[in-house]
């Protein structure tokens, strides 16, 4: 039998969590069975998308459990196998994350091959959050040559990525970031407009100010007053890729929606909400580009790390305050 920590959900929150809704506790773990494997976590992910799986509502992933571990991405090596397929020393993803270790079937967890890589950028820069910016600037935002591209929460894990990818392709790029960190991070990989938005009293002209010509193309992680803005600068014919809205996230009622949604019938605009496992198809393709931007120095990635299992509920949390720089990893291994 092998102990292991993980982190439980307690209670769910009303408006924003606090640390009173995680619960630590310990669990004993068999040998695995025929057909299991048992894993030793090293790295795992924290996401805004999990602040909607701690309310009891349907939603495109099934909400978190009362008085059960938490899961999400993690990346681990195997410990014990009961499947002839994995022997221990492989390294694995899955989507148990929020534990020091698990049994699981085979079958529920993927051989990692770094290629090179620090194995916890297969939870963020090689993983879902690049892959999120990969399916969302070329397919959902149908990316085309001289597009200009404004993203908000552009020093984060999905938004310093669609950053440098719109930059890899030779476009324009205005990000925004709360902070002079976060501004200092955007220059050095090649923003050609950094938008302090904590700094700003008129969002929307600090955007106009950057593009006075207009955007094509607004990959929104933030909604609010920066899809109100990005929608006042869009060009005719711009395309809105909808990837999430942080900005809302802990909204104890519905916030109202942008007040100039009309500009989209004049500009004839095009706005389309995507959630990236609809886009899986897409991984082999961006792996070979990515390989490849990063030889050329043309991609990078910065990353925020929590350690200690303990510390996971600290690092989400932190998500929501705008701590993290780059993607928020736990290091548990």
């Amino acid at each position: 039998m092998t102990a292991v920590r993980e982190i439980r959900l307690k209670s769910r929150p009303n408006g924003m969590p606090t640390a009173d809704n995680f619960e630590l506790a310990t669990v004993e773990l068999p040998a695995p069975a025929a057909g299991e494997v048992q894993v030793k976590n090293l790295w795992m992910t924290v996401d805004p998308y999990m602040r909607g799986r701690m309310n009891d509502v349907q939603s495109y992933t099934p909400p978190f459990a009362l008085g059960k571990a938490m899961d999400g991405g993690a990346v681990g090596e195997v410990i014990a196998s009961g499947d002839p397929a994995f022997k221990p020393g492989d390294l694995v993803q899955s989507g148990f994350g929020w534990r020091e270790g698990f049994n699981a079937p085979a079958a529920q967890v993927q051989k990692l091959d770094p290629m090179s890589l620090p194995i916890q950028a297969f939870l963020g820069a090689a993983g879902m959050p690049g892959l999120t910016a990969y399916a969302g600037l070329l397919k959902i935002a149908a990316l085309k040559d001289g597009d200009v591209v404004f993203v908000s929460g552009a020093a984060g894990a999905v938004g310093s990525m669609v950053a440098q990818i719109a930059k890899a392709k030779g476009h324009t790029v205005i990000g925004s970031a709360g902070g002079p960190d976060k501004v200092a991070f955007l220059k050095s990989i090649g923003v050609d407009h950094a938008i302090d938005y904590k700094a700003e009293k008129d969002l929307t002209a600090a955007l106009l100010k950057a593009a006075p010509n207009g955007i094509d193309v607004y990959f929104d992680n933030v909604g609010g007053e920066h899809l109100e803005a990005a929608l006042t600068a869009a060009r005719p014919f711009a395309r809105f890729a909808l990837c999430g809205a942080i900005s809302m996230y802990n909204a104890t009622e519905m916030p109202p929606g942008p007040r100039n949604l009309v500009l989209m019938v004049g500009k004839q605009l095009r706005m389309e909400g995507f959630i990236v496992s609809s886009s899986w198809d897409m991984m082999p393709a961006f792996l070979r580009d990515l390989s490849q931007w990063v030889k050329e120095g043309k991609v990078t990635w910065k990353e925020t790390v929590f350690e200690g299992i303990e510390k996971a509920p600290d690092a989400f949390l932190g998500l929501f305050k705008g701590e993290n720089l780059g993607k928020m990893l736990v290091k548990l291994g």
